[in-house]
């Protein structure tokens, strides 16, 4: 058995807008990779680096609908031990927003493991809220959110 969390939130923007905002690099480095961007779309098989230093394997993109990526998991001596995955999934709504689901599995049932799933959780909440500002009102919530970036750094673990 392996960690894992589901967050979820609405856009109020119809899906394909909102899906853009994820795979396009520009739109993804105005509300989530802000310190460093994002380096390419999201693309099925390719690999990406988000905030300048953090590799991202995509896996699988279903346009409109769902983006599965994977990315290092650290081990108690802060070394890549293995990936988790995440998958996005993106279903229209009746009321023409779209409602966004963000899993992230994978990660070993320990200490560390436990650890660095609340962080995850912690950022991929902080994500969909600035997904929803920056998509709805063009605002970029990111900016100055954590001290780190407060110094022109990308948040991590030890600098949030």
């Amino acid at each position: 058995m392996s960690l894992g969390f589901r967050v979820s939130g609405r856009i109020g923007k119809p899906v394909a807008e909102v899906f853009d905002a994820v795979v396009n690099p520009r739109k993804l480095s105005g509300y989530f990779t802000t310190i460093g961007g994002a380096s390419a779309p999201l693309v099925a098989g390719a690999g990406v680096v988000w905030w300048g230093k953090v590799p991202v394997e995509v896996d699988e993109v279903e346009k409109d609908s769902r983006i599965v990526l994977r990315w290092d998991a650290a081990d108690a001596d802060g070394k890549p031990a293995y990936k988790t995955r995440i998958e996005m999934n993106f279903e229209p709504l009746d009321d023409g927003g779209t409602f966004v689901t963000i899993a992230e599995t994978g990660w070993h049932e320990d200490a560390v493991g436990l650890k660095k799933s609340y962080l995850n959780c912690e950022g991929w909440s902080q994500m969909l809220a600035c997904m929803k500002a920056y998509v709805e009102y063009g605002i970029n919530l990111r900016d100055g959110y954590y001290r780190s970036e407060m110094r022109g750094e990308p948040a991590s673990e030890d600098n949030i």
